[in-house]
């Protein structure tokens, strides 16, 4: 399967389970790092984005849509045709977690790894 459509990364998320920890990791990102708060749910998550418009998303104790993600990063990777790559993965045998979601022009899909991490391919709506 050739990667020629991965552009680069896109996303990158992180869930923490524990309160405290996840609130350092937003000073750290906020605070010292000077990153950009686009959207704030106390003890929920918070979206940063960096300059060149890649997002940083920390997901907190009081998420549960993120729990799949474990205690690992979720990294997402830029594609032209997140369908196409995703049929192309799939009939590789990549276990994909959800249905493809769409939010206006984006298009994500997460996928588990071998290493049993969760990836996301990310790109725009085609078509």
């Amino acid at each position: 399967m050739s990667t020629d459509g991965v552009h680069g990364l896109g996303f990158l998320g992180v869930r923490i389970e524990d309160r405290e920890r996840f609130r350092a990791a937003v000073a750290l990102h906020r605070d010292t790092l000077g990153l950009a708060v686009v959207r704030d749910e106390p003890d929920r998550l918070v979206w940063f984005r960096l300059r060149d418009g890649t997002e940083l998303h920390v997901y907190g104790p009081e998420d549960v849509d993120h729990v799949a993600f474990g205690d690992r990063p979720c990294v997402g990777l830029v594609v032209d045709d997140v369908e196409g790559t995703r049929h192309r993965m799939e009939a590789e045998g990549v276990e994909f977690l959800w249905d493809t979601q769409r939010d206006g022009d984006r298009v994500w899909a997460h996928y588990r790894g071998p290493d049993g991490t969760v990836y996301e391919l990310i790109g725009p709506t085609v078509g």
